[in-house]
């Protein structure tokens, strides 16, 4: 299964790099090791917020900024509001970054 590296850039995946860089630095780990689990990581996301997140967001903002590249959409949008069924949030700036799920999917001859 194909997965984004795109996780490893939330909280929790910098939190979880750093911490491997450290432990490769002590030597507790392996560089491999450490590869092995950020791979996991990866596929963990993706397959958590594919099976359990129901939840859904309506957005509603001034877009900035936008661009395409290489299949992934970059959105920045100021005054961004979110909203869901149980609470309303605005941002002053938020930075979206969504990817096709269709090139996780493996390729069929």
């Amino acid at each position: 299964m194909a997965t984004f590296e795109l996780y490893r850039r939330s909280t929790i995946g910098t939190c979880l790099t750093e911490t491997l860089d450290e432990l490769v630095s002590s030597g507790a780990v392996s560089p491999e090791l450490a590869i092995q689990v950020l791979v996991q990581f990866d596929k963990s996301m993706t397959d958590a917020l594919e099976s359990q997140v129901k939840s859904k967001v309506n957005i509603k903002g001034h877009l900035h900024t936008y661009r395409f590249c290489d299949n992934v959409w970059t959105f920045i949008l100021t005054d961004a509001t979110f909203k869901s069924e149980e609470i309303s949030e605005t941002l002053s700036k938020v930075k979206i970054v969504a990817c096709d799920s269709k090139l996780l999917q493996p390729h069929q001859p």
